[in-house]
């Protein structure tokens, strides 16, 4: 296990980046993102997909140059196209359009396209309350050529993780309420990780390739598939987010067979962003906001549980934690940065101690 600060890996992944050919603005904001993620706990969206991002840019998958642009716009409205850059800076980019929008027009709708992976979608509609907005992210369509998750019901994969996230601003500007999840059981990082260790999923997480419940990974590889959380209800928000994804913004018209590879060459991404002030003045919304957050936090919890919790405070608590501790990292997750490091010639032991 290592122990890094967040300022030495976003060094790291900031160098790394560029020396795979990224421009310092693309670098900076993909490693911004990714060490954000795992202070924020969310370590499936962090420094391990650093690897995957330099070889996908040695592919030609990702044009680590590339800049975001509007297509398509009213007032109300854009649709992004990312160029095929990281998705990371495209997703800022249209969340901040959408703001812009929002805060002009009260109320704004962005879709993007021809990007790379997202990341952690909460990064973006806690960047959007942070300015008082509230804000919606669907990302859909990573299923159309390899799909791999079973409907409800169903023995073969026809979905991805399709994951979605909402944030909702609160009194205090650097803790909003908060959720990001896959409509899956569990994100594909995590079956990565089991399977490379040897290791058991919660039973039902995934399914083997007759759609029955399995705790076994290899079952995954060997033509199974992820679960829809939630049952038949889980299933019905991962096809909403399909629907919000990928069809509303037409991802499918601006796919490439030379980029984005196979999971995310038809990837769409449709963020929803409002005034939280819409209805009343802001003290009055955050008032309510808070009050009901304090109401939850002050339940008595379960003999098994510390205490009860709102959706963003796991992540609140880890990031203040970890920024004083540092972050840890497992030692064949660090593996893959030191590769990473390798294949664009940096050196990255004199972090490695």
């Amino acid at each position: 296990m290592k122990v890094k600060n967040a300022e030495e890996l976003h060094v790291l992944i900031t160098n790394v980046l560029t020396a795979a050919g990224a421009d310092q603005r693309n670098a900076e904001d993909v490693a911004e993102h990714l060490v954000l993620a795992n202070l924020s706990g969310v370590d499936s969206h962090g420094i391990w997909h650093l690897l995957g991002y330099v070889k996908g840019i040695q592919t030609g998958d990702i044009v680590p140059t590339a800049q975001s642009e509007i297509i398509r716009e009213t007032a109300n409205s854009a649709l992004v196209s990312g160029n095929w850059s990281f998705g990371q800076p495209v997703a800022k980019y249209a969340m901040q359009v959408a703001i812009d929008k929002a805060k002009e027009h009260d109320i704004a709708i962005v879709g993007m396209v021809q990007k790379h992976h997202l990341g952690r979608l909460g990064h973006y509609v806690e960047m959007a309350a942070a300015e008082g907005m509230v804000s919606m992210v669907y990302a859909g369509g990573q299923g159309e050529i390899s799909p791999a998750t079973m409907p409800f019901g169903g023995s073969k994969p026809v979905l991805h993780t399709n994951p979605i996230a909402a944030g909702f601003p609160t009194g205090k500007s650097d803790h909003s309420v908060m959720f990001d999840f896959a409509t899956t059981w569990t994100s594909g990082v995590k079956v990565n990780n089991a399977h490379r260790r040897d290791q058991k999923l919660p039973h039902g997480y995934i399914v083997d390739k007759q759609g029955k419940p399995t705790d076994d990974p290899n079952e995954f590889f060997d033509d199974g598939g992820h679960a829809p959380f939630g049952a038949h209800k889980g299933y019905a928000i991962m096809m909403m987010v399909e629907y919000m994804g990928r069809i509303l913004c037409g991802a499918n018209a601006f796919a490439d067979d030379q980029r984005g590879g196979e999971i995310l060459r038809n990837e769409g991404g449709t963020l929803i962003t409002f005034r939280a002030n819409l209805f009343q003045p802001t003290s009055d919304y955050t008032a309510l906001a808070d009050e009901m957050a304090d109401r939850v936090r002050s339940v008595p919890p379960v003999e098994s549980f510390a205490k009860v919790l709102m959706p963003g405070d796991p992540e609140a608590e880890t990031r203040t934690q970890r920024r004083q501790e540092g972050i840890p990292i497992e030692d064949d997750i660090w593996e893959t940065i030191i590769e990473a490091g390798k294949l664009v010639g940096v050196d990255v032991t004199s972090v490695a101690n």
